[in-house]
Order: structure tokens, then sequence, then C-alpha cells
């Protein structure tokens, strides 16, 4: 089956639509999780999050009848990370919010758009940093019938009295689910071991909807939001009226037509570096080790990440989460893990870039690394991919100076363009318009000194941007 013109496999009867929720920015994953570089592109194994997530919609839904609701930043990881699984993906159905508000508006824009385009749905909806078990797709998507008169969610059995995670209580049967008696905030440790007892649900944040019954409970209970699509189509002002609540407070705890299914399937929503650990796969000592070298003494149980070619060793350390990164480390217990958003909180207050950005940043053409900085001065590696180019454009306070260092790169400076080869160089004036891009069939890779009174990523005028930036 051809990958740029249908999905892989479905079920056969009426296709589900899916919304994938991408706009979260991960910060319980940094330092491996950046604002600029969020827990769903992340590659922990061969595919990141975000594309086992579009693969596994793509077992419900044609790839023409999947929405991602994201933001500007994240756009572009969405279009090349799709493109990476071997699929051309419609760009009209990436639906860009001008400002994060929360789920209930994100679900309504993707909801919206799939009502205006196809009328009454079955639509699924997922995030895109959990993991989730090919078996719970067929179980979502043999629950259309009880869709058709109910607000699906669905259900995880616990695996472990857990405090990251709401949970939901089931009434009486209905269907292939159940009524849904209450909904519980997330407990502490004695509290989660009682919702366990009394049968409760891990809550997963996925869902089942009928748009003409989302949108009536939708009208009965967040009426704001409801009005706001009906006003405009202009996405700017409808989120600029937009309160910012989550679909379980707007609707699912306030609506009597919440049914819940239940899934006792593996499910994870990879909220911490605990929740890392427990997922993939371990030493004999229960260690997890990635992209490095290890000398273990006495020590189990453990999280690691650093380079490849660095040696960590631990001992005598239990329970660790060990994260190294080129401009960050985080050592803290496993069971503190959860507190490591706080980290993100104090240095987003300091404003510092270490929140937002790797040293490696990842842009639509390709990838520059940060090599060394100061307030006058920066060098950076630049990565151009095959057939890719920067936009036209100039810098106010910073010259450029560009060494490269494999393939060969079309320089456009001033108007007149040329070609470098390796080892060769040129220079750009302050104030010049320019333009880098890679004519060539592998990658480009060129060493940038920048040198000036500012060197600010904000110091950039785009004339003109194939990928839409301003």
């Amino acid at each position: 089956m051809d990958k740029e013109t249908s999905s892989i496999a479905t079920y056969g009867g009426i296709i589900v639509k899916s919304i994938i929720l991408a706009g979260g920015f991960g910060t319980r994953l940094w330092p491996l999780s950046r604002e600029m570089y969020p827990k769903q592109f992340l590659k922990l194994n061969e595919t990141s999050l975000f594309q086992d997530t579009v693969l596994r919609c793509l077992e419900i839904s044609d790839i023409t009848e999947i929405f991602i609701v994201t933001n500007e930043l994240q756009k572009f990881f969405v279009l090349g990370q799709i493109e990476e699984l071997g699929y051309e993906f419609p760009a009209d159905n990436i639906l860009l919010e001008p400002v994060g508000k929360n789920t209930l508006p994100a679900i309504t824009f993707g909801m919206n758009e799939i009502k205006k385009r196809f009328g009454k749905s079955k639509v699924s909806i997922f995030s895109s940093d959990h993991i989730l078990n090919k078996k719970a797709m067929e179980i979502i998507r043999n629950s259309e019938e009880l869709a058709t008169d109910h607000l699906l969610t669905f259900g995880v059995v616990p695996t472990s009295p857990h405090t990251g995670y709401g949970y939901i209580k089931p009434a009486d049967a209905i269907g292939n689910g159940f009524k849904v008696s209450e909904f519980k905030e997330k407990p502490d440790t004695s509290s989660a071991e009682k919702y366990i007892e009394e049968g409760c649900l891990w809550n997963s944040g996925m869902f089942l909807f009928d748009t003409d019954v989302f949108f009536e409970e939708l009208e009965n209970y967040t009426p704001e939001i409801d009005s706001a699509f009906k006003k405009t189509d202009d996405i700017r002002m409808i989120f600029e009226e937009m309160p910012s609540i989550s679909i379980d407070y707007g609707i699912i705890e306030k609506s009597s037509r919440v049914a819940v299914i239940k899934l006792n399937e593996r499910w994870s929503d990879l909220g911490s570096f605990k929740a890392l650990h427990e997922e993939f796969e371990k030493d004999d000592n229960n260690n997890i080790i990635q992209n490095c070298d290890d000398v273990l003494i006495n020590s189990s149980g453990n999280f690691i990440h650093s380079k490849s070619g660095k040696v960590v060793s631990l001992i005598d350390i239990n329970d660790a989460i060990v994260v190294d990164t080129p401009d960050a480390l985080l050592v803290c217990p496993k069971e503190s893990s959860q507190k490591v958003k706080d980290v993100v909180s104090s240095l987003k207050y300091r404003k510092d870039e270490r929140a937002q950005l790797h040293q490696t940043v990842y842009r639509p053409w390709g990838s520059y690394t940060i090599l060394e900085e100061s307030e006058k001065h920066k060098i950076k590696n630049i990565v151009v991919l095959p057939q890719k180019k920067l936009s036209l454009q100039l810098h106010h306070h910073r010259s450029e100076h560009w060494v490269v260092v494999k393939g060969m790169a079309c320089v456009q400076v001033d108007g007149e363009q040329y070609f470098l080869r390796q080892g060769e160089s040129t220079f750009i004036r302050a104030g010049v318009k320019h333009r880098l891009s890679n004519p060539g069939k592998v990658p480009l890779e060129i060493i940038e000194v920048q040198l000036g009174d500012y060197v600010g990523e904000d110091d950039i005028v785009r004339f003109d941007d194939e990928y839409g930036r301003e």
C-alpha cells in the first residue's frame, strides 16, 4: 500500500478520525527535553514518541484524517518526523495554536476543523508523548458504538498505586464500558492504594468523541469556548477570548454522558524519569544505561544517560537519575524525579536559555550546535540537510565567517551567488543580506564564527523563508 496516499491498516467499517495533541514542552524530562525540543520528539528508541503515536493512529485513521494540534515552534518537528516515517502529510492538517490554553481549547480546535471538513464524525484523541501498545488501538476502534451517545474516556487498569495520575471510578456496566461514578485528583500513596482497592482506573487522557455529542456538551458546560469558535474563523481572535481549561475540568467531570472503557494494556505518560526507568529495558542490576560506557560498582535501579564515548561510573548508588548533556547535569533520587519541573521553573525565572534550548538546536533545514560563546562571539557547527536552504536574512549586530567542513555550500551574499567546497570559507558583514543552502545529496556541514556587539538568536531579519517563518 502506497504510504504517500493512504494509511497502514484499518479495522474495517467507518474510519475514525484522530487528533494528536503535540504542543507540550515536557519540562519533567529536562535536560533531555527542552522547550525547543520537547519529549514527544526525542528518539528514546528508533522512533520518537510522536512518531509512535502517528503510527498508532494509522491503525484506525487514514493519513488524511489525522489532525495534529501544536504550535509554531513545533510545526517543523511534526512535518519532519512524519516525513521520516515515509508519509506525505497534509500541511493543513497541522493546526497551530497561537498560544497554549490547555487541552479543552486544543481539542475543540481539532473537533471544529473535523466537523467543518467531514461533518458528523467519530474522533479519537491522543497525547503525542504516551506509550501505548497496539492491542489497545483495536479496543478503542471497537468502542465506536458506545461513543454514539457518550463521551468516552479510557481508563488503564493500575499496576501500582501511582501518585502522578488521576483516577476514574467506574459504576454500572454499559455496552463494552462503564458509566463513570466519579473522577479523583492525583492522590497521595495511601489514597491511591484505596482507589485501587475500590476498582478505580488510571485516567489516561485518551478519548473517543462523536462530534455531535461533544459540541452539545461543550455548549452545556463551557459555552464561552463554544461561542468563541462560532463567532469567527480567525484562530487568533478565538484564542484571545479563550479561558485556559482542561478537557477534564471543562466537560468530562461535569457531564452525565461520560463512559469509561477499561484498558488492561501497557500504557504510560512518561511523565518523569522514574516512569522512563519503569518502561525501558534494563540490565541484570535493574539499571538503564543510555549512550555511554559504564562502570557500575554495587549500584542498581539507576537511570543513566550521557554521551557516546564517555565513561559514567557509579559506586554504591541505587535508584538514582543521572542525566548528563553537554550543557547540563541532573542528579537526583528516582523518587524525586517529579521535581525536575521546578528546576525548569527556576531557569526560566533567571531567563536562562538552557530551559528552552539544547546546545544542538533543530530547525526545518537541519540543525546547529553551539560549540563556544561569550557576550561578543559565538561558534556554531551547522548542518544543512540535502536540498534545504536557510532564509534570506541579515543581522544588524554581528558578522559571520563560514568554513565548509563537509559537502558543498551555495552562498548568496548581497545578490551574488557562489559555491564553496570543503576547506573554503567566506565572510558576511553585519547588515548584508545573505543565504546558505545545500544543493547536494549529502548533508552540508560548516563552522560559523559570529562576532559582534550582540550575538543573540533574535538578531535576525528574514526577507524570504520557504518555511513560513517571520
